[in-house]
């Protein structure tokens, strides 16, 4: 078929690839060049730079509200639009100008987590499950009629990262085989429970910062939900502590946010409830590193009685 491809990050990315391999992709729209790095230097999304690699039309506007933008797509002449994490609200008249509309995947089993950041989300909450749902898009947010789930288990010590890829992984097969029921006229779509819906707000910084009164299992989710981005962090002395792995113990210690010990263990804090043997961190301009390399020449400041900030 005759695809118009909508993505940005390296999820979209993976989908994009998919389709080159089966299908004719007319044009890649994608999100404009950001500035991204120390140097705020003018970066291509992944989407972009896999575009340009296999010589395909891109185009990037600002808006697709505005009625020549809208002309262009329309006169691709597409079969269909595929929607993946582009971060543009397509109006009713994009939705309306390919043969069979549009299809959008998304990182959840919808109705649940409709929104931005649904992979974050199902981490941040605890869920044993996701998924990837492919839907016809509507001019709702993640409200499509449902054409194809396919789920995932969510591991003990599942990462908003690790669990990205495997959903990269799951969607495309599913989009390819959507678009041949879509083709053969076989798909069936199912309409969402809206009473069953939950939203996935965007990611803020601000939510990365620790409190240390939370449950320790509260906080590890928020630890792997935020791996790796914004990054979960703490503050001792001043300075800023990234967060990147950690362990739930049963151990209830009196003062959240306390050091109870400091070894090659790591570092044991107190919490709400239970406590969070911290095993890998990041000091501000350092790399990542196990709790044991960072005691060996910053011991003192993590030393047993100190207090991480609340």
């Amino acid at each position: 078929m005759k695809i118009i491809f909508a993505g940005t990050p390296d999820f979209a990315a993976t989908h994009l690839q998919a389709l080159i391999s089966h299908h004719e992709v007319v044009a890649v729209y994608t999100q404009p060049d950001r500035p991204a790095g120390r140097g705020k230097k003018l970066t291509a999304s992944p989407v972009k730079l896999l575009a340009e690699q296999n010589n395909l039309p891109i185009y990037q506007p600002q808006s697709l509200k505005d009625p020549e933008q809208q002309s262009i797509l329309a006169n691709l002449q597409a079969d269909i639009m595929v929607v993946v994490a582009y971060g543009l609200i397509l109006p009713q008249v994009v939705l309306d100008a390919p043969r069979l509309g549009c299809i959008n995947v998304h990182g959840s089993i919808l109705p649940r987590w409709r929104g931005a950041a649904p992979i974050q989300r199902a981490v941040e909450a605890g869920d044993q499950e996701t998924g990837v749902t492919i839907m016809q898009m509507d001019a709702g947010l993640d409200t499509g009629a449902m054409l194809t789930i396919t789920r995932c288990p969510i591991e003990p010590k599942e990462t908003s990262g690790s669990l990205y890829d495997k959903l990269a992984a799951l969607g495309a097969p599913a989009l390819l085989s959507t678009l041949d029921k879509l083709k053969a006229g076989t798909a069936v779509a199912v309409a969402q429970d809206n009473e069953q819906s939950t939203y996935a707000k965007k990611i803020d910084k601000t939510e990365a910062l620790i409190d240390w009164s939370q449950p320790a299992t509260v906080i590890d989710q928020r630890i792997r939900a935020f791996n790796p981005f914004p990054a979960a962090y703490t503050k001792i002395e001043g300075l800023r502590v990234k967060i990147w792995t950690a362990e739930v113990s049963t151990q209830q210690l009196e003062t959240p946010g306390a050091i109870v010990a400091a070894d090659n263990n790591g570092l044991l804090i107190g919490c709400g409830q239970d406590s969070l043997l911290l095993t890998e961190i990041q000091l501000a301009g350092k790399s990542r590193m196990p709790v044991s390399e960072i005691l060996r020449s910053r011991a003192e400041l993590f030393a047993t009685g100190k207090q991480f900030e609340q």
